[in-house]
């Protein structure tokens, strides 16, 4: 279901409803009241009663009220407006469906996404037409999945255009370099039902908590694509990458429960939706609401 699109043609169908009632309804209505209560007071008067000032505004704001069926078109455009704007431009809702940001997301967990990070987009078409930013190292970034753009994606960016990023044995190289890897306790899984060692990486100059088995880390297969063929060496135990231009390499934080540029290759910058920024609520754990990196 593509919710923006509907969103669209939702708001501009309520605009038209409401230019209707504004310019021809409306007027016809405040109109045909005014005589109305002309003729009540004509009909009041030759019989000799009192024309009562509250009687003549009920009776003036009953003739001039919008109708039930204009209430749900024309009345709920400034409502849709403004949910349109507000996420087409600024923040969008998402929510976590599954554990590949585990320990840094949750599932369940309902997040904001700071739609103007990367650049503003026209909506529905998403062709951007003010270049504001874009991501940098270690960004948690929403994205429209390569292979399937329909689908909603959360990811953390390791690499930007121009890196070459190494994957060896489940450690991660950032143009020779190696992320900064720091033991950080233990973490309990309760997908998994066991416990996971935790660790303190960083990307760039974000610090996070990653998930992994440095002693038996998950081996994920990539797809072949033209992509990946041309940027891309693999081996069992490695993988090399160098980032194209308008192109970014990411992973999730449970690096062994996550299906992401190790498997399919690179998010276009065109797909980008925004940076994920905001906890505003979980369900189950209220202790969660807040910012995050």
């Amino acid at each position: 279901m593509n919710f923006p699109l509907i969103l669209f043609l939702l708001t501009a169908f309520t605009l038209c409803m409401w230019l209707l009632d504004v310019l021809v309804l409306a007027p016809g209505r405040r109109r045909h009241a005014a005589e109305r209560v002309k003729a009540w007071e004509r009909d009041q008067t030759s019989r000799g009663g009192k024309v009562s000032p509250q009687a003549r505004q009920q009776l003036e704001s009953s003739l001039v009220r919008r109708p039930a069926w204009l209430d749900y078109t024309a009345g709920l455009f400034p409502v849709l407006f403004v949910v349109f704007m507000v996420r087409s431009f600024l923040f969008e809702p998402f929510k976590i469906p599954s554990g590949s940001m585990i320990p840094t997301l949750l599932v369940g967990d309902l997040i904001l996404v700071n739609k103007y990070s990367y650049g503003v987009r026209l909506p529905v078409f998403d062709t951007k037409i003010i270049d504001v930013g874009s991501p940098q190292r270690g960004d948690t970034v929403v994205f429209r999945y390569p292979m399937d753009p329909s689908v909603d994606y959360i990811k953390r960016v390791i690499g930007v255009p121009g890196d070459t990023i190494t994957v060896r044995r489940g450690r991660v190289f950032i143009n020779g370099d190696e992320a900064a890897l720091h033991d950080d306790g233990e973490y309990f899984d309760a997908d998994r039902g066991r416990y996971m060692q935790r660790y303190s990486e960083t990307i760039g100059n974000v610090s996070h908590k990653m998930l992994i088995d440095l002693q038996n880390p998950a081996v994920v297969p990539m797809q072949r694509t033209p992509e990946t063929e041309k940027y891309c060496h693999y081996t069992p135990t490695e993988l090399t990458c160098k980032v194209p231009e308008n192109n970014y390499f990411v992973m999730g934080d449970n690096r062994d429960n996550s299906l992401d540029s190790r498997a399919w290759g690179f998010v276009p910058e065109k797909n980008l939706v925004g940076r994920a920024f905001f906890i505003w609520m979980n369900f189950n754990d209220l202790q969660r609401i807040g910012s995050f990196r």
